[in-house]
């Protein structure tokens, strides 16, 4: 590369940034149009309506008409916001989430309402038309009431049985896209005589009509008297598949009744935005002097990448409609910890190449061919566990692993493409000097596995300790009879409902009352709403008895002259339980299986497949023993927190791996396999620990700025980061070299 070229190279990148981030913060035109502000925030955040429903009286309805149900009610709330998400809970409830919308009593009264499905004749009695075209489709000249009076409804949802898409084969042995009509009983007779009656009009049509909407208006070309019909026309399969579950929608018969429903105020999310946008500066800015302090001129280079990573990723999130909730914040400040991890990974490899005498150009371009497949390994293990967040995990918890998994392919994309070009730039500016880089010291080989007896004894006890606390101490009943300490969300609850006689802010709730109202309950994670447009907050608490819901009550008689008789105390369900627990053991399993076949596959060897699920179930074992020991709150951040130490711990085992794997190669018939695995860990132990200690102080961040559900996520993941760092450092490889003497493969 030429001076000019590095130097506009450097430019370019340094021009992007500041234009990226000039977009996150001011967007364009006087709307801010492409800013953070457009940003598209969960009902966390933005506030909105939380609805569950259950269907009435079938505990197992079939998954077909539960999926139809879905796409009808989507279609519903799609009316009050284009976020509105809607998705299946457990086997017979569906659960609605509304950002910005407040109005719940309207909502209440419009979901669950099924559409109806109509069959129309064209014409009416008098001759004129029921519907007519124009240039923009079908419209319906005459209400459903003057249509049903008149005797052009042929048919409704109900009589309709069955409808899916398929293929057939026409009279001339073609393939044609179709639509497969199954009617009922009496839907038979009436359709026989209205197809009669249209196909003796010169093969008129017949529409079908749901919701507003004409669905399709197919000409009729049979009389159809066994209650049987196709419909033909469609351009794809997907197109005649929507017109199936469209029809079927309108058939169906499911009752829903409301499981719970909840209304969050926004200041919430304002909240918890400013105290995340804080946490995320601090953090940043102790990496950038961190990069600095250690790497020198490498750290200058990490940081510009680091800087334009930040910006693009903001940009991306806004710009791919990435809907971003609070667990989601808290993917974006610890993707850029992790985000340091492949610019380590480079450097320790230049480095290392320098100081056998390499210049600093030919050091970067070995370095990058020797690092790049422990940094495709190691993201691409974590990628599949941030897959396995967005695939399994609640809407929270997939706006956790969206980002996380943007975060992962820019932190590549940064590292591999921007970083090398900002290096090779500083080369052809004329920076070779080896000391501005730094020149990677004799490492001095640490004896890891003579110590493996201890380590492993050490995590044993660890791991004991925990099951014990599990089913022996925390059971008692000041800790509420359970193994770990479960929020609402997995146990239920109380909801009190509280109409003041002020607008009290959220800040002013939370200094007054709220550790006065813990004191009452027994519980230290009282979760509080405002009910928008009232004075109203609702206290969302522990199951509550009756002596402490007249305790509560007098509380606010007592201290803000809240008449008694005006508050209102509900259970919050607590059906989730079960399946929340089984849903989160069930995602870390699918993300380990999916990573050893992936290490199985990459390493062609199951024993460091293996080595690595064992040290990924000590660091899982390790956070649920600090759950127990210190009661924290086990709630909607739990499955997050759990596969990002999982994702995160597997990063720093396939590096070392990586490095073993490499040495194996260049091993002679004198090396002992004693040696090359504590060489490899002495090798790949700066990055284990730097890579750490960054990610470490982005949590730390979070933790110290974070509001109450972010810290109940930085704290365990503090801890699962620290068991992840010493699983690899010390477990993983002592353990891959026990199966590979124990069970060593015999050589042909």
């Amino acid at each position: 590369m030429s001076k000019s070229k590095g130097f506009v190279a450097i430019v370019l990148i340094l021009v992007a940034t500041i234009f990226f981030g000039y977009m996150d913060v001011f967007g364009i035109g006087a709307n801010k149009s492409g800013s953070m502000k457009d940003i598209i925030l969960g009902l966390d955040l933005a506030g909105g309506v939380s609805i569950t429903y259950q269907v009435v009286g079938d505990e197992n309805p079939s998954t077909q008409d539960l999926d139809d149900t879905v796409y009808k009610l989507q279609q519903r709330v799609a009316n009050y916001s284009t976020e509105a998400v809607v998705y299946k809970e457990g086997n017979n409830r569906i659960n609605i989430e509304i950002p910005g919308v407040y109005d719940a009593n309207a909502i209440l009264q419009e979901l669950g309402n099924p559409g109806t499905l109509y069959f129309l004749k064209h014409y009416a009695k008098d001759g004129t038309e029921n519907y007519s075209y124009t240039g923009n489709g079908w419209v319906l000249n005459r209400s459903i009431d003057e249509l049903k009076a008149d005797g052009s409804v042929v048919l409704e949802g109900t009589d309709v049985v069955d409808a899916q898409a398929g293929v057939a084969r026409d009279d001339m042995g073609n393939s044609e896209i179709m639509v497969h009509l199954t009617l009922s009983e009496a839907g038979k007779v009436a359709f026989k005589d209205a197809t009669e009656e249209a196909y003796n009009n010169g093969k008129d049509v017949i529409a079908i009509y749901y919701d507003g909407n004409f669905v399709s208006v197919p000409r009729v070309q049979a009389v159809i008297s066994d209650g049987i019909a196709q419909i033909t026309g469609q351009s794809d399969y997907e197109e005649a598949e929507k017109i199936a579950s469209t029809i079927r929608i309108g058939g169906l018969s499911l009752e829903l009744e409301e499981l719970r429903s909840n209304v969050v105020g926004a200041s919430l999310g304002v909240e918890a935005i400013n105290s995340s946008l804080k946490a995320g500066i601090v953090g940043f800015a102790v990496v950038v002097v961190l990069m600095l302090a250690i790497y020198f001129l490498f750290g200058l280079t990490a940081s510009i990448a680091l800087g334009l990573y930040v910006t693009l990723e903001l940009f991306l999130i806004n710009a791919f409609g990435i809907t971003l909730t609070l667990p989601g914040i808290a993917g974006f400040i610890l993707s850029i910890g992790m985000a340091v991890d492949a610019n380590v990974i480079i450097f320790a490899r230049i480095r290392e190449e320098l100081r056998t005498g390499k210049t600093i150009g030919s050091a970067i371009k070995v370095a990058y061919s020797k690092a790049m497949s422990a940094i495709l390994d190691g993201n691409i293990t974590t990628l599949i566990a941030a897959v396995v967040l967005w695939v399994m995990g609640s809407v929270s918890i997939r706006g956790f692993a969206q980002t996380l998994t943007l975060g992962i392919c820019l932190s590549m994309f940064t590292a591999i493409v921007i970083t090398k070009l900002l290096l090779n730039s500083f080369v052809a500016l004329g920076i070779t000097n080896p000391k501005v880089y730094g020149v990677a010291k004799e490492n001095k080989k640490i004896d890891f596995l003579s110590k493996k007896g201890i380590f492993f004894l050490a995590s044993t006890l660890v791991i004991v300790a925990g099951v014990v606390t599990m089913l022996f101490v925390n059971p008692k009943e000041e800790r509420r009879g359970n193994a770990l300490n479960f929020s609402l969300e997995f146990l239920g609850g109380t909801q009190t409902t509280v109409p003041f006689d002020k607008n009290y802010e959220l800040e002013e709730i939370s200094n007054l009352m709220v550790s006065d109202i813990e004191g009452i309950v027994g519980d230290p994670n009282v979760i509080t709403n405002k009910v928008q447009g009232t004075n109203e907050v609702i206290f969302k608490t522990v199951v509550l008895n009756a002596d402490q819901r007249e305790e509560l009550n007098r509380y606010f008689a007592d201290n803000y002259n809240v008449d008694i008789e005006t508050i209102q105390s509900e259970s919050i369900s607590s059906t989730i339980s079960a399946e929340s627990q089984k849903e989160t053991i069930i995602a870390v399993i699918v993300a380990i299986v999916l990573m050893l076949i992936y290490i199985w596959f990459r390493f062609k060897d199951i024993r460091f497949g293996a080595s690595s699920v064992i040290a990924l179930a000590h660091d899982v074992l390790v956070t649920l023993a600090f759950y127990a020991f210190a009661y924290v709150s086990v709630g909607s951040t739990f499955v997050a927190c759990m596969l990002t130490i999982v994702g995160y711990s597997i990063n720093a085992t396939i590096v070392i791996f990586d490095r073993i794997r490499e040495n194996l190669k260049e091993a002679t018939r004198k090396s002992q396999l004693k040696d090359i695995v504590n060489d490899s860990i002495t090798q790949t132990l700066s990055r284990s620990i730097f890579t750490s200690l960054t990610t470490f102080v982005m949590v730390v961040a979070l933790y110290i700025f974070g509001v109450s559900s972010i810290k109940e996520f930085a704290l365990p993941l503090m801890v699962g980061i620290l068991a992840g760092t010493y699983s690899s450092i010390c477990l993983a490889g002592a353990m891959w070299f026990v199966f590979r003497t124990k069970f060593a493969k015999k050589e042909a």
